[in-house]
């Protein structure tokens, strides 16, 4: 019998890298490795890592430094970097940082057992050399799916795997395994993107933008279910695009009814929507479709129009204000949120004081404000009139105390609402502190670890998984408390079984 082989994977970054570290983990299965959560457990450690901003990145070095400390201490013989940051940097992050074993890039996502293996046996694998991966596929977006050869994490079928090498649950079953227990999932629509926002590096390392087939979705859907997820959340860098290379720019709008309908599904949440891409007929199913939530992640990133053009982004203040009021017109309750760069070279007062008045009429859920850093590679890095870090950072927390308070209004309106809470954390049996005895989900204008939770004042008959209707009285900043309502039919339906 070989010997016991045991790997953990450590995620940073996005809900699309936690997709990616599933279909490791679904390779690295097959092949007969045993997966753990501790790092210190697992003769490797391996870290995908995140490459999008200076505070992403100094993170995935901190994690890999984190792991390298356990090597000598335990079962832990060698780290490993995958992820963005180490296809964006390849053999510069080998160089810099020593400590890691391996700098692998997705083209070593195929065949990332033999790689560990390698390793482990104290070979050499050299690191990843970075590429602009835009050129790897066609120009048309047409002739994109024929493009077989180029890896896209988060694609992978069953069928992708090595001859000789089965998935164990089943030929229906994605290139994946799951790595916690949560009823949330999340599932690639797409990878990469064909916008080419002047801030914006991710192009360059996760290529052009490719969608994935709806039946290959579809059937991940399904399995998802069948391993007890109860919402998906679709990602991808632009899920407005999906299907343009499939001949249908309206795919999305069909497919959403159809993942709806796959039983175990309560709920299905797009991430990620392009406002310059917002169709009428796309607004129209994700505000009507039943299961499929009224939520609208909007990537404004500022609404003075100078600022925009300077992002290589269209729109402003009155049109994106038109658009919300277009979405609010056919679900009021319908969630939304969206990021903001402040500080962007040649934001002037009057461009501040613009986004401050869209961000005062929005009525947002959720706010998230960044202060703009200089991306190597990007156009934005070769502006001049630049602002002074003292200025960005004062900027950032000026805005950032009017999200506060904004999100915090924005709560208080939805008191009296009643909302359809997915329950994720209930009391554990050896809970001793107060703390554990809260009861927290989230409702659909809520997404997963980004746009606050609901604290349930009884979690009577309820587990983690259950869908519930709720009353909302009271707001703790963005958190809404809401006392579940035992008369509906989520309540009696869940309680019972």
């Amino acid at each position: 019998m070989p010997e016991r082989r045991t790997v953990a994977l450590v995620t940073l970054g996005c809900a699309r890298n936690e997709v990616d570290s599933e279909e490791l983990a679904g390779r690295l299965e097959a092949d007969g490795w045993q997966l753990v959560e501790d790092a210190e457990e697992a003769d490797v450690a391996v870290v995908n890592t995140c490459g999008f901003v200076e505070a992403a990145k100094k993170d995935s070095v901190d994690a890999l430094l984190e792991a390298n400390d356990l090597k000598g201490q335990g079962r832990t013989q060698a780290v490993v970097a995958v992820g963005c940051m180490a296809e964006r940097y390849g053999r510069d992050l080998a160089e810099a940082l020593p400590e890691a074993d391996g700098v692998l890039g997705f083209d070593d996502y195929a065949n990332i057992s033999d790689r560990l293996q390698t390793i482990l046996n104290g070979g050499i694998h050299a690191a990843h050399t970075p590429r602009d991966r835009r050129k790897l596929l066609p120009i048309s977006p047409a002739e994109r799916q024929s493009a077989s050869d180029v890896a896209l994490p988060g694609h992978g079928a069953a069928s992708d795997l090595p001859e000789g090498i089965a998935p164990a649950s089943g030929p229906r079953a994605p290139l994946r395994r799951r790595l916690d227990g949560s009823p949330v999932a999340s599932v690639k629509l797409a990878s990469g993107c064909d916008r080419r926002c002047s801030f914006c590096a991710i192009p360059s390392f996760r290529g052009s933008f490719i969608s994935r087939r709806p039946s290959d979705v579809l059937n991940e859907t399904r399995w998802l279910a069948g391993q007890g997820v109860r919402e998906i959340m679709l990602v991808s860098e632009n899920n407005t695009s999906y299907g343009k290379d499939l001949g249908d720019i309206r795919l999305l709008e069909s497919l959403l009814p159809e993942l709806a309908e796959v039983d175990g599904i309560e709920r299905v949440r797009v991430s990620y929507l392009q406002p310059a891409e917002m169709r009428p007929g796309l607004i129209d199913v994700l505000t009507s479709t039943p299961k499929v939530a009224p939520y609208f992640d909007l990537s404004f990133q500022h609404s003075a129009p100078g600022v925009l053009r300077a992002m290589r982004r269209f729109g402003d203040t009155d049109r994106f204000l038109e658009l919300l009021d277009t979405i609010r017109g056919k679900a009021p309750e319908a969630g939304v949120r969206s990021n903001f760069i402040v500080g962007f070279p040649g934001e002037s007062e009057a461009d501040l004081i613009e986004l401050e008045r869209f961000l005062t009429h929005a009525r947002l859920d959720a706010i998230g404000v960044f202060g703009y850093s200089d991306e190597e590679g990007t156009e934005a890095a070769t502006y001049d009139d630049k602002l002074h870090e003292d200025a960005v950072a004062e900027r950032l927390a000026r805005v950032s105390r009017l999200a506060e308070e904004l999100v915090s209004q924005r709560a208080e309106e939805r008191l009296g609402e009643t909302v359809r809470v997915l329950v994720e954390s209930v009391p554990s049996e050896s809970s001793s502190s107060s703390d554990d005895e809260d009861v927290y989900g989230r409702a659909a204008h809520q997404a997963p670890e980004t746009d606050g939770q609901v604290l349930l004042t009884s979690g009577e008959g309820l587990s983690v998984g259950r869908m519930v209707e709720a009353k909302v009285v009271g707001t703790e900043g963005v958190d809404l408390v809401a006392e579940p309502l035992r008369g509906s039919l989520a309540w009696s339906e869940e309680a019972g079984r």
